[in-house]
């Protein structure tokens, strides 16, 4: 295959991926109900979903959360990831509301500071992967307050190398 062909092989491969999270999950948005993201992570919440990663079939994706409010309001949220026959992976979230519908915060396996917005049922986030990939995240909370849908792009120089999509369900 020449040069050119395989540019073209990558670049078509690069769009089958999908498009934006925010493209796929655009149709959720709503000014209601409104997304405490402190009240939902608190407690158990249980996502169950999948991993699309160029040139790779989907894996499923299975991430259990415990959380908690700290005394000054941040939100700290403990979870267990499992990405198909992968080991078990640990992390932690950090988040505090510091008003106007912003959010701050930290991820372990995240290279610097989580920005994000609340505006009516999605909460947007983005951070830096300690890989060199580019995390942007909108979340949508469903009518009922009890589940949320994830749309998440991981990207590298720009261009869209992984995909997830996962539905969020609050235990407790």
């Amino acid at each position: 295959m020449s040069r050119s062909a395989s540019a073209k092989f990558a670049l078509l491969a690069l769009a089958l991926v999908g498009c934006s999270a925010a493209q796929r999950g655009a149709e959720m948005a709503r000014p209601e109900p409104f997304f405490d993201v402190v009240a939902f992570f608190n407690g158990r919440t249980m996502g169950d979903g999948r991993v699309k990663i160029l040139f790779s079939s989907a894996e499923r994706l299975r991430v259990d959360g415990q959380g908690h409010r700290d005394p000054d309001g941040t939100l700290v949220l403990d979870q267990q990831v499992r990405r198909g026959d992968r080991k078990i992976q640990s992390r932690q979230w950090r988040m505090r509301p510091i008003g106007g519908g912003r959010i701050a915060g930290t991820l372990s396996d995240a290279s610097g500071p989580v920005s994000g917005d609340v505006r009516g049922n999605v909460l947007h986030l983005s951070y830096p992967m300690k890989d060199g990939t580019k995390v942007e995240q909108w979340i949508y909370l469903q009518t009922g307050g009890q589940l949320a849908v994830n749309r998440m792009n991981i990207s590298k120089f720009g261009l869209t190398v992984a995909t997830i999509d996962e539905a969020i369900r609050k235990l407790d």
